[in-house]
């Protein structure tokens, strides 16, 4: 399974463009995804991003919904705000002044690896939002039930 890992911080040019980490790009390319799909987060200040297959998930999570529903309605906002961006030869994509001006992003843009998805920060309010929570774990005393390893009671 192809998963996005790591963090990396890359720089924006002049001319709103920033390289997309090759493990990203090599991710994207195993998912035969036409490129990434990028949206406001609606938890954080970041951007959140994926390819075609998650966004194909999340569109089949919000059509079972009630279509009338609140909830429904709420969600599908994340799918009027997406864009499709494309990469080009050089693995970089243009982007959008409104996400970055979102997310507070200017000339840096920290790629944090999720799993299925990504996040796009600013890099001091990352490492804000990082130390946050990993101060929250350590106080709950969180841990990771691994997935396929006896629960099945």
């Amino acid at each position: 399974m192809a998963v996005f890992l790591s963090t990396f911080a890359n720089k924006v040019d002049r001319k709103g463009r920033v390289s997309v980490p090759a493990s990203f790009r090599s991710v994207l390319e195993r998912q035969a995804s036409s490129g990434l799909i990028l949206y406001p987060s609606f938890k954080h200040p970041c951007i959140d991003g994926c390819g075609d297959e998650r966004i194909q998930e999340m569109v089949d999570s919000i059509d079972r919904l009630d279509a009338f529903s609140e909830e429904a309605e709420d969600l599908q906002t994340i799918l009027a705000d997406a864009r499709q961006l494309t990469i080009d030869g050089d693995g970089r994509v243009m982007m959008p002044k409104d996400l970055l001006d979102y997310a507070g992003i200017s000339d840096t843009i920290m790629f944090v690896g999720l799993g299925k998805s990504f996040q796009l920060w600013e890099p001091n309010a990352y490492a804000a939002h990082r130390d946050e929570k990993r101060k929250r774990a350590r106080d709950r005393g969180i841990t990771l039930p691994m997935a396929g390893r006896g629960s099945d009671k």
